[in-house]
């Protein structure tokens, strides 16, 4: 009996199959079926959902009337939710559906000079944002081997920083004091002070007044820093969530920066209230409370999120992230828990003293809490010459002070180590709105702690730096060229400084305390006449 030939042949069957496949495929991604649940209830700005599967820890759920909610709790039977924007119109039996997309901002170089919220929305009544970029605000902080170490210095333009506490591009830095000290000064001087340089700055308000924002952006123009400078703003009138999502926004966006290869400054104002917020939804949410009644897992809130700062190397663009955090305390404590967690995630910290604050000492660091751990990789070589003994004068000042004021007779070195300190501390005064280049610092700090000013009354110092300075500008400006190109001391700069500088003291000898105390005798002398 003759054999039966098949039908279809193993080559047809193959392609068949290979079709079949591929229609498959196709099908898949066209029509992908989404997961639809219903609320079953909603308040405060968080709601539940039930019945929704295939859903992941920060997706985007589609509510109602175009609403927008972020996957929050992962539970057995329903999925927590945090409702971004108006709410009071959901109800319980509305539906929900994932998106399978995670939450992201707009970023691009059109964003310099704008005011958004953490959804890329822009706050300044200006055009829409346009960004095509879209940057991911959750995301894995660099690997070390993508890093490279810190050695290149962020000019705050603070003389007290710049020589005792510099900061490095790729830095985390906290700011951290009691209320009304000038936490928020000291960044917003730092932003000023790139004007004409190549660091784009990102200043994040998270639960401040309304007010603040507005006063913040109408300095920002009156310096003509917002040129190189992105506020994102979730005021203290805004939901929690945005509040909660506001750093992660700044952050996303600095890291499109960083990853095109530039220098990048994000200040977090403050993380105090960003704790406050999450503490709120969680409990709204009825996630298990630890201690002061935040979530157990506030430790990683923020260091998820300072991690990503940090300097990348030539092979990955050599960008970078500096974090400048601020944090508020309570009575001047740092063993709080919100400041403790954060303390430890960064490298560093600017003590602001209330005391210091008070007693006209501006801005008020505490040079024995302050700390970089980063040191002097992030300064200048001339920096380094002119600073590395300054800081321990000072330290030493502050604690002589406290013991002389029970004594009144002090040997010679002690006495002239009180004095010296005195002028260091009248030097370190400087406004928030004066930023100084690192020549100017170099040369004050060098003449401070070389003994010029011993001889010059605490109550001139201030007024001798300035005419010092104009003095310099006017008749040896190759000194300042020369430290700003070649960022060192050479014996050669140093001669002509002390040149200048024992110069500058011959023609202002009226400046000098003899003459001083002098002029305040006469005054004395001439008033009490004038009575009889």
């Amino acid at each position: 009996m003759p054999k039966k030939k098949p039908i279809v042949a193993p080559t047809d069957i193959q392609n068949i199959t290979k079709q079949i496949q591929q229609t498959i495929g196709e099908f898949d991604l066209e029509f992908k079926a989404k997961s639809i649940g219903q609320v079953i209830s909603v308040g405060d700005g968080v709601a539940s959902i039930a019945g929704i599967n295939d859903v992941a820890l920060g997706e985007i759920i589609n509510l109602p009337k175009k609403t927008k909610a972020l996957a929050f709790n992962l539970e057995k039977n329903s999925v927590g939710v945090v409702i971004l924007g108006e709410y009071r119109h959901l109800k319980e039996g509305d539906e929900a559906s994932t998106t399978g997309q995670m939450l992201s901002v707009p970023a691009d170089e059109s964003m310099i000079g704008r005011i958004i919220d953490p959804l890329g929305a822009p706050l300044d009544g200006k055009r829409p944002i346009e960004a095509k970029k879209l940057q991911p605000l959750e995301k894995i902080a660099p690997g070390v081997i993508t890093r490279q170490p810190v050695s290149s210095p962020v000019q705050t333009g603070i003389k007290s920083i710049d020589s005792m506490i510099p900061i490095g591009r790729g830095q985390r830095e906290l700011i951290i004091g009691d209320r009304s000290t000038g936490k928020s000064a000291i960044p917003l001087t730092t932003i000023i002070n790139q004007k004409g340089r190549d660091l784009i700055c990102i200043y994040v308000v998270i639960g401040q007044k309304a007010a603040f924002a507005a006063q913040l952006v109408a300095t920002l123009e009156k310096f003509g820093a917002m040129e190189h400078t992105i506020i994102v703003a979730a005021t203290s009138s805004d939901p929690a969530t945005l509040q909660y999502l506001a750093p992660y926004a700044g952050c996303a966006i600095g890291e499109y920066f960083m990853e095109k290869g530039k220098d990048v400054l994000v200040v977090y104002d403050d993380l105090s209230k960003h704790a406050w917020a999450y503490r709120e939804m969680s409990l709204l949410l009825n996630r298990p409370s630890s201690r002061e009644a935040y979530p157990g897992d506030v430790f990683y809130l923020h260091s998820r999120l300072l991690e990503r700062a940090c300097r990348l190397n030539k092979k990955y663009g050599g960008g970078s992230i500096t974090a400048l955090p601020i944090v508020e305390t309570q009575a001047g404590d740092v063993s709080a828990y919100i400041p403790t967690n954060i303390i430890s995630i960064t490298d560093g910290q600017i003590y602001l003293e209330s005391d210091l604050f008070y007693a006209g000492i501006r801005p008020a660091v505490n040079v024995g809490l302050s700390v970089s751990r980063v040191g002097g990789a992030a300064q200048t070589k001339a920096m380094k010459q002119v600073a590395g003994k300054m800081r321990l004068d000072l330290a030493q000042y502050r604690e002589l002070a406290a013991f002389a004021q029970f004594s009144s007779d002090l040997d010679p070195q002690t006495r002239a180590q009180l004095d010296r300190g005195a002028r260091i501390t009248e030097i370190l005064k400087q406004g928030w709105e004066k930023p100084m280049p690192m020549a100017q610092q170099v040369l004050i700090i060098w003449a401070v702690t070389n003994g010029y000013l011993d001889k010059i009354a605490v109550e001139v110092v201030n007024t001798w730096e300035q005419k010092f300075l104009e003095f310099i500008s006017v008749k040896y400006p190759k000194i300042e060229d020369i430290i700003k190109k070649e960022t060192k001391l050479s014996d050669e700069t140093i001669k002509a400084m002390e040149v200048a500088t024992k110069l500058f003291n011959e023609l202002n000898s009226d400046l000098f305390e003899e003459n001083i105390i002098e002029a305040q005798k006469k005054a004395q002398k001439a008033t009490k006449n004038s009575k009889i």
